[in-house]
């Protein structure tokens, strides 16, 4: 770990990151990269360049991408991790974390969120405020699990899938990858083709990505 950590994207989930890096406390400084030159700083921590200026600070900052498009989070995680950049986790304080729970770098576990034992959540990964995950999850890269998700035990969702706000998956369900369920959506059976879905039970809509 570095004492400088420097937050790709000073947005509105690059500004929650921030805070929980705030609130951890590990940081002797932190400070945004934005490519909107218009914004100077964000939540009173200045931007000190675009997001390509990452790569001149890896010896010195961890980074973290706070995007909250997993395309372009995965896109230039994978750049930096390439480069070998230091990619730290984020949780908040307040959060539950149980036994055997595993966290991949430069995945952010928000307020409130409740992650049970014998969980894997991967790299890249957004876990929103209040959402909970049960024992024996298996959730892929890069996956976005929005405020309010709840997910039953044994359910794995496959990598880059967006579940929206207050969608819920019973247990021992899989979610194949490049998924996008909607918000309040309840997820019965097994989604084993990307695209999009909605309603109570979800049904399929379209193939193309939409956000939630």
């Amino acid at each position: 770990m570095k004492e400088k950590l420097l937050i790709i994207g000073a947005s509105g989930h690059g500004k929650v990151v921030a805070d929980i890096a705030l609130k951890m406390n590990k940081w002797k400084s932190i400070a945004f990269l934005d490519d909107d030159e218009t914004v100077k700083s964000s939540m009173g921590i200045e931007v000190v360049g675009k997001s390509l200026d990452a790569f001149k600070h890896i010896q010195d900052c961890d980074l973290f991408v706070g995007i909250g498009n997993n395309v372009t989070r995965e896109t230039i995680q994978e750049k930096l991790e390439t480069e070998g950049a230091s990619l730290p986790t984020l949780i908040h304080p307040a959060t539950v974390i149980g036994d055997q729970v595993e966290l991949g770098v430069g995945t952010v576990v928000m307020a409130g969120v409740v992650v049970n034992c014998c969980t894997e959540i991967g790299k890249g990964c957004i876990v929103n405020t209040g959402a909970t995950i049960d024992h024996d999850n298996l959730v892929g890269d890069y996956v976005h699990i929005s405020p309010g998700v709840n997910l039953a035990g044994m359910v794995k969702i496959g990598k880059g899938s967006w579940l929206g706000i207050g969608s819920s998956v019973s247990n021992n369900i899989n979610i194949t990858g490049g998924c996008n369920v909607g918000a309040g959506a309840v997820v019965v059976k097994d989604i084993t083709e990307a695209g999009v879905y909605v309603g109570v039970p979800v049904r399929r809509v379209n193939d193309g990505w939409q956000r939630f």
